[in-house]
Protein backbone atom coordinates (compact mmCIF):
# COMPACT_ATOMS: atom_id res chain seq x y z
CA UNK A 1 0.00 0.00 0.00
CA UNK A 2 3.16 2.20 1.15
CA UNK A 3 4.67 2.09 -2.51
CA UNK A 4 1.16 1.73 -4.64
CA UNK A 5 0.73 5.60 -2.83
CA UNK A 6 3.87 6.63 -3.42
CA UNK A 7 3.22 5.59 -7.45
CA UNK A 8 0.12 7.01 -7.40
CA UNK A 9 0.88 10.44 -6.12
CA UNK A 10 4.25 11.11 -6.95
CA UNK A 11 5.05 8.51 -10.26
CA UNK A 12 2.63 8.36 -12.09
CA UNK A 13 1.78 12.35 -12.35
CA UNK A 14 4.97 12.98 -13.21
CA UNK A 15 6.85 10.43 -15.17
CA UNK A 16 3.84 7.96 -16.01
CA UNK A 17 3.91 9.23 -19.77
CA UNK A 18 7.44 8.50 -20.56
CA UNK A 19 9.11 5.22 -22.16
CA UNK A 20 11.76 3.48 -20.17
CA UNK A 21 14.01 4.55 -22.38
CA UNK A 22 12.92 8.31 -21.71
CA UNK A 23 13.45 7.77 -17.90
CA UNK A 24 16.76 9.31 -17.07
CA UNK A 25 19.12 10.52 -14.33
CA UNK A 26 18.20 14.61 -16.05
CA UNK A 27 14.54 14.04 -16.28
CA UNK A 28 14.51 12.09 -12.42
CA UNK A 29 16.49 15.00 -11.13
CA UNK A 30 13.82 17.62 -12.60
CA UNK A 31 11.24 15.34 -10.97
CA UNK A 32 12.76 15.32 -6.77
CA UNK A 33 13.47 18.96 -7.58
CA UNK A 34 9.85 19.78 -8.52
CA UNK A 35 8.50 17.41 -5.53
CA UNK A 36 10.49 19.04 -3.47
CA UNK A 37 9.04 22.43 -3.91
CA UNK A 38 5.01 20.77 -3.50
CA UNK A 39 3.99 20.54 -0.25
CA UNK A 40 2.69 17.85 1.90
CA UNK A 41 -1.36 17.78 3.46
CA UNK A 42 -0.19 19.98 5.95
CA UNK A 43 1.49 22.74 4.10
CA UNK A 44 4.99 22.07 4.50
CA UNK A 45 7.54 20.80 1.57
CA UNK A 46 7.68 17.22 1.27
CA UNK A 47 10.23 16.01 4.28
CA UNK A 48 13.55 14.31 3.03
CA UNK A 49 12.10 10.66 4.09
CA UNK A 50 9.54 11.37 1.62
CA UNK A 51 11.51 11.65 -0.73
CA UNK A 52 13.81 8.90 0.31
CA UNK A 53 10.53 6.68 0.10
CA UNK A 54 9.87 7.69 -3.59
CA UNK A 55 13.36 6.50 -4.78
CA UNK A 56 13.63 3.37 -3.19
CA UNK A 57 9.92 2.77 -4.70
CA UNK A 58 11.62 3.95 -8.24
CA UNK A 59 14.59 1.74 -7.97
CA UNK A 60 12.57 -1.35 -7.10
CA UNK A 61 10.65 -0.99 -9.68
CA UNK A 62 13.64 -0.44 -12.53
CA UNK A 63 15.62 -3.13 -11.03
CA UNK A 64 12.80 -5.30 -11.98
CA UNK A 65 13.43 -3.80 -15.75
CA UNK A 66 17.05 -4.58 -15.68
CA UNK A 67 16.31 -7.85 -14.33
CA UNK A 68 14.16 -8.39 -17.37
CA UNK A 69 16.51 -6.81 -19.81
CA UNK A 70 14.43 -3.86 -20.57
CA UNK A 71 17.20 -1.55 -19.75
CA UNK A 72 20.54 -1.90 -19.27
CA UNK A 73 21.00 0.42 -15.87
CA UNK A 74 18.94 1.89 -13.09
CA UNK A 75 18.68 5.63 -13.30
CA UNK A 76 16.96 5.63 -10.09
CA UNK A 77 20.52 4.69 -7.94
CA UNK A 78 22.05 8.04 -9.46
CA UNK A 79 19.45 10.01 -8.04
CA UNK A 80 21.36 12.40 -5.48
CA UNK A 81 19.15 13.54 -2.70
CA UNK A 82 18.96 15.60 0.28
CA UNK A 83 20.49 14.16 3.89
CA UNK A 84 18.07 12.53 5.76
CA UNK A 85 19.23 12.68 9.17
CA UNK A 86 18.68 10.02 11.42
CA UNK A 87 16.30 11.23 14.24
CA UNK A 88 17.94 10.55 17.87
CA UNK A 89 16.08 9.93 20.87
CA UNK A 90 16.29 12.90 23.56
CA UNK A 91 16.08 12.42 27.65
CA UNK A 92 13.20 14.07 29.33
CA UNK A 93 15.01 16.49 31.73
CA UNK A 94 13.80 19.58 33.58
CA UNK A 95 14.76 22.23 31.50
CA UNK A 96 13.23 20.16 28.63
CA UNK A 97 9.59 19.37 30.56
CA UNK A 98 9.61 23.49 31.40
CA UNK A 99 10.18 24.11 27.69
CA UNK A 100 7.31 21.85 26.53
CA UNK A 101 5.24 23.09 29.38
CA UNK A 102 5.29 26.69 28.44
CA UNK A 103 5.78 26.61 24.67
CA UNK A 104 3.80 23.41 23.90
CA UNK A 105 6.22 21.98 21.91
CA UNK A 106 7.97 18.70 21.99
CA UNK A 107 11.07 16.68 20.88
CA UNK A 108 10.36 14.24 17.94
CA UNK A 109 11.61 11.63 20.13
CA UNK A 110 11.94 11.59 24.03
CA UNK A 111 12.23 8.91 26.34
CA UNK A 112 12.01 9.34 29.72
CA UNK A 113 14.05 9.19 32.53
CA UNK A 114 14.16 5.90 35.10
CA UNK A 115 11.92 7.64 37.69
CA UNK A 116 9.41 8.86 35.35
CA UNK A 117 9.20 5.56 33.84
CA UNK A 118 8.65 4.31 37.62
CA UNK A 119 6.32 6.54 38.01
CA UNK A 120 3.97 5.89 34.64
CA UNK A 121 4.09 2.57 35.51
CA UNK A 122 2.72 2.53 39.20
CA UNK A 123 0.00 5.23 37.96
CA UNK A 124 -1.52 2.23 35.38
CA UNK A 125 -0.63 -1.04 37.47
CA UNK A 126 -4.38 -1.33 37.54
CA UNK A 127 -4.74 -1.20 33.92
CA UNK A 128 -5.99 -4.71 32.07
CA UNK A 129 -2.99 -4.23 30.17
CA UNK A 130 -0.50 -3.22 32.70
CA UNK A 131 1.62 -6.73 31.42
CA UNK A 132 1.99 -4.97 28.53
CA UNK A 133 3.36 -1.77 28.98
CA UNK A 134 5.86 -3.35 31.51
CA UNK A 135 7.12 -5.89 28.96
CA UNK A 136 7.56 -3.58 26.24
CA UNK A 137 9.23 -0.32 28.72
CA UNK A 138 11.55 -3.12 30.02
CA UNK A 139 12.22 -5.41 27.03
CA UNK A 140 11.80 -3.40 23.97
CA UNK A 141 9.95 -5.26 21.82
CA UNK A 142 7.95 -3.93 18.96
CA UNK A 143 4.62 -3.32 18.82
CA UNK A 144 3.35 -5.62 16.63
CA UNK A 145 5.95 -8.10 18.37
CA UNK A 146 4.20 -7.73 21.46
CA UNK A 147 0.13 -7.88 20.01
CA UNK A 148 1.75 -11.55 18.21
CA UNK A 149 2.85 -13.06 21.28
CA UNK A 150 1.31 -16.09 22.47
CA UNK A 151 1.40 -18.08 25.79
CA UNK A 152 3.11 -21.32 23.83
CA UNK A 153 6.10 -18.33 22.81
CA UNK A 154 7.05 -18.13 26.74
CA UNK A 155 8.58 -20.10 29.09
CA UNK A 156 8.31 -18.49 32.57
CA UNK A 157 10.30 -21.08 34.12
CA UNK A 158 13.27 -20.66 31.78
CA UNK A 159 12.20 -16.68 31.95
CA UNK A 160 12.68 -16.35 28.27
CA UNK A 161 10.31 -15.69 25.52
CA UNK A 162 10.12 -16.35 21.57
CA UNK A 163 9.99 -13.54 18.80
CA UNK A 164 8.81 -14.95 15.38
CA UNK A 165 5.92 -13.62 14.21
CA UNK A 166 4.25 -9.88 14.42
CA UNK A 167 0.66 -8.33 14.01
CA UNK A 168 0.87 -5.42 11.56
CA UNK A 169 -1.68 -3.23 9.51
CA UNK A 170 -1.72 -1.93 5.90
CA UNK A 171 -4.50 0.71 6.17
CA UNK A 172 -6.56 -0.86 9.03
CA UNK A 173 -6.06 -4.43 7.93
CA UNK A 174 -3.88 -6.06 10.38
CA UNK A 175 -1.94 -9.29 8.94
CA UNK A 176 -0.05 -11.65 10.98
CA UNK A 177 3.28 -13.16 9.83
CA UNK A 178 7.23 -13.66 10.49
CA UNK A 179 8.80 -10.12 12.33
CA UNK A 180 10.33 -7.20 10.42
CA UNK A 181 13.53 -9.15 9.55
CA UNK A 182 15.49 -12.30 10.37
CA UNK A 183 17.58 -10.63 13.58
CA UNK A 184 14.12 -10.03 14.38
CA UNK A 185 13.57 -13.65 15.19
CA UNK A 186 15.04 -13.95 18.66
CA UNK A 187 14.92 -14.92 22.31
CA UNK A 188 14.45 -12.35 24.61
CA UNK A 189 15.07 -13.14 28.36
CA UNK A 190 13.24 -11.94 30.91
CA UNK A 191 13.59 -11.06 34.47
CA UNK A 192 12.55 -12.37 38.05
CA UNK A 193 10.13 -9.41 38.46
CA UNK A 194 9.12 -9.63 35.05
CA UNK A 195 7.90 -13.40 35.06
CA UNK A 196 6.12 -12.67 38.06
CA UNK A 197 3.98 -9.90 35.92
CA UNK A 198 3.60 -12.16 33.41
CA UNK A 199 2.40 -15.04 35.36
CA UNK A 200 -0.11 -12.29 37.56
CA UNK A 201 -2.08 -11.39 34.06
CA UNK A 202 -2.09 -15.23 32.87
CA UNK A 203 -3.52 -15.50 36.69
CA UNK A 204 -6.10 -12.72 35.78
CA UNK A 205 -6.88 -14.04 32.24
CA UNK A 206 -7.85 -17.73 33.29
CA UNK A 207 -9.81 -15.99 35.99
CA UNK A 208 -12.05 -14.36 33.51
CA UNK A 209 -12.73 -17.43 32.04
CA UNK A 210 -12.09 -16.87 28.15
CA UNK A 211 -11.34 -19.97 27.00
CA UNK A 212 -9.17 -18.18 23.89
CA UNK A 213 -6.63 -16.55 26.49
CA UNK A 214 -5.93 -20.78 27.86
CA UNK A 215 -3.96 -22.54 25.85
CA UNK A 216 -1.25 -21.00 23.71
CA UNK A 217 -3.82 -18.21 22.71
CA UNK A 218 -2.52 -14.55 22.80
CA UNK A 219 -0.66 -13.12 25.20
CA UNK A 220 -2.40 -9.63 25.16
CA UNK A 221 -6.22 -9.60 23.69
CA UNK A 222 -9.26 -7.47 24.54
CA UNK A 223 -12.08 -8.35 27.27
CA UNK A 224 -13.64 -10.82 24.42
CA UNK A 225 -9.99 -12.50 24.29
CA UNK A 226 -9.57 -11.40 20.70
CA UNK A 227 -6.06 -10.36 19.60
CA UNK A 228 -5.41 -6.80 19.97
CA UNK A 229 -5.26 -4.27 16.95
CA UNK A 230 -1.82 -2.93 16.79
CA UNK A 231 -3.32 0.29 16.46
CA UNK A 232 -5.32 -0.01 19.13
CA UNK A 233 -2.31 -0.48 21.93
CA UNK A 234 -0.92 3.01 20.37
CA UNK A 235 -4.27 4.59 21.46
CA UNK A 236 -4.85 2.96 24.35
CA UNK A 237 -1.00 3.86 25.17
CA UNK A 238 -1.52 7.64 24.21
CA UNK A 239 -4.65 8.09 26.91
CA UNK A 240 -2.64 6.77 29.81
CA UNK A 241 0.11 9.15 29.08
CA UNK A 242 -2.30 12.15 28.75
CA UNK A 243 -4.08 10.82 31.89
CA UNK A 244 -0.82 10.82 33.94
CA UNK A 245 0.60 14.25 32.87
CA UNK A 246 3.89 12.96 32.69
CA UNK A 247 5.29 14.54 29.57
CA UNK A 248 4.35 12.81 26.43
CA UNK A 249 6.24 9.89 24.76
CA UNK A 250 4.92 7.86 21.64
CA UNK A 251 4.48 3.89 21.99
CA UNK A 252 7.80 3.23 20.10
CA UNK A 253 9.21 5.47 22.26
CA UNK A 254 9.35 2.75 25.21
CA UNK A 255 11.23 0.70 22.88
CA UNK A 256 13.69 3.89 22.63
CA UNK A 257 13.98 3.75 26.72
CA UNK A 258 14.16 -0.12 26.98
CA UNK A 259 18.00 0.06 25.14
CA UNK A 260 18.20 3.56 27.05
CA UNK A 261 18.25 1.28 30.43
CA UNK A 262 20.01 -1.73 29.42
CA UNK A 263 22.80 0.39 28.29
CA UNK A 264 22.63 2.86 31.49
CA UNK A 265 22.60 -0.93 33.65
CA UNK A 266 25.71 -1.99 31.67
CA UNK A 267 24.93 -4.06 28.75
CA UNK A 268 26.96 -3.62 25.67
CA UNK A 269 26.20 -2.92 21.99
CA UNK A 270 25.89 -6.37 21.08
CA UNK A 271 23.53 -7.46 24.26
CA UNK A 272 21.15 -4.67 22.97
CA UNK A 273 21.22 -5.41 19.70
CA UNK A 274 20.45 -8.99 20.14
CA UNK A 275 17.73 -7.99 22.69
CA UNK A 276 16.06 -5.31 20.33
CA UNK A 277 16.03 -7.75 17.10
CA UNK A 278 18.44 -5.07 14.85
CA UNK A 279 20.44 -6.63 11.91
CA UNK A 280 23.25 -4.07 12.63
CA UNK A 281 24.82 -3.08 15.85
CA UNK A 282 25.39 -0.12 13.82
CA UNK A 283 21.45 0.99 14.23
CA UNK A 284 21.46 -0.16 17.60
CA UNK A 285 24.66 2.50 18.33
CA UNK A 286 23.26 5.21 16.13
CA UNK A 287 19.40 5.19 17.44
CA UNK A 288 18.84 3.47 20.01
CA UNK A 289 21.56 4.14 23.12
CA UNK A 290 21.88 7.71 23.96
CA UNK A 291 23.39 8.39 27.38
CA UNK A 292 20.70 8.94 30.17
CA UNK A 293 22.16 11.73 32.43
CA UNK A 294 23.20 9.23 35.45
CA UNK A 295 25.12 7.33 32.41
CA UNK A 296 27.09 10.99 31.37
CA UNK A 297 28.07 12.02 35.05
CA UNK A 298 29.46 8.89 35.69
CA UNK A 299 31.58 8.70 32.41
CA UNK A 300 32.40 12.21 33.52
CA UNK A 301 33.54 11.35 36.50
CA UNK A 302 35.78 8.82 35.51
CA UNK A 303 37.25 10.45 32.94
CA UNK A 304 37.89 13.36 35.34
CA UNK A 305 39.90 11.17 38.00
CA UNK A 306 41.69 8.95 35.38
CA UNK A 307 43.02 12.79 34.51
CA UNK A 308 43.98 13.56 38.20
CA UNK A 309 45.43 10.02 38.61
CA UNK A 310 47.90 10.54 35.61
CA UNK A 311 48.97 14.31 36.82
CA UNK A 312 49.68 12.82 40.66
CA UNK A 313 51.87 10.11 39.04
CA UNK A 314 53.66 12.67 36.89
CA UNK A 315 54.10 14.99 39.72
CA UNK A 316 55.50 12.26 41.67
CA UNK A 317 57.50 11.06 39.52
CA UNK A 318 59.39 14.67 38.88
CA UNK A 319 59.83 14.67 42.64
CA UNK A 320 61.87 11.51 42.57
CA UNK A 321 65.38 12.39 42.93
CA UNK A 322 67.63 10.79 39.94
CA UNK A 323 69.67 8.30 40.76
CA UNK A 324 73.27 7.20 40.19
CA UNK A 325 74.65 4.03 38.76
CA UNK A 326 76.40 3.24 42.01
CA UNK A 327 73.14 3.79 43.52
Amino acid sequence: MSHAGYIEQFLIPHIGRLTLKEVTVPRLSEMFARIGRQTNRAGRPHTPSTLAHIRTTLRAALNAAVRDGLITDNPARHIELPVNPRPRPVVWTPARIAAWQATGVRPRIAVWRPATLSEFLDTVRDDRLFALWWLLALRGLRRGEAAALRWSDIDLDRGELDVHRARTTAGYAVFEGAPKTNASRRTVALDKHTVKVLRDHHRRQRTAGAGVWVGGGYVFTGPDGRPLHPDAITRRFARLVAATGLPPIRLHDLRHGAACLAHAAGADLKTIQQQLGHATIAITADIYTIALPATQRHSAKATAKLLRKAAGVRRATKSQPHQTRDG
